[in-house]
């Protein structure tokens, strides 16, 4: 139970860091990633006006199926086209709690290659 609680405020104290830093606007809003055992989702937010632009997810019909690391790589590359349907090309990545590996650099790198600039 102790190891519990030192592994949650070890990611409380990353997520308030990461957050610190990362404020999205409209043009250039935050890209916030959201992953669980099984699923993996992003969204775009433009925190000055508290909108929503654009979010993907492994829960799409387009992206389900595949591993992790797959799925990850397909939700990057549909949030890339949706946001480029917005006009959205300059993001800034709001990893929260995760660290940039797996699954979050899979998605990160397909994000870029889709035409994204973090």
């Amino acid at each position: 139970m102790k190891l519990k609680k030192i592994i949650n405020n070890q990611r409380r104290r990353r997520r308030f860091r990461v957050r610190n830093k990362v404020r999205g606007v409209a043009d250039c809003p935050r890209l916030s990633v959201h992953r669980t055992l099984k699923h993996f989702s992003c969204q775009l937010i433009d925190d000055e006006s508290g909108r929503t632009l654009a979010s993907a997810s492994t829960h799409d019909k387009a992206v389900a199926g595949g591993s992790n690391c797959e799925a990850a790589q397909r939700v990057g590359q549909l949030i890339a086209e949706k946001a480029q349907a917005v006009g959205v090309k300059k993001v800034r990545l709001d990893r929260g709690v995760c660290r940039y590996h797996g699954r979050v650099a899979a998605f990160a790198d397909a994000a870029r290659e889709g035409g994204l600039e973090f």
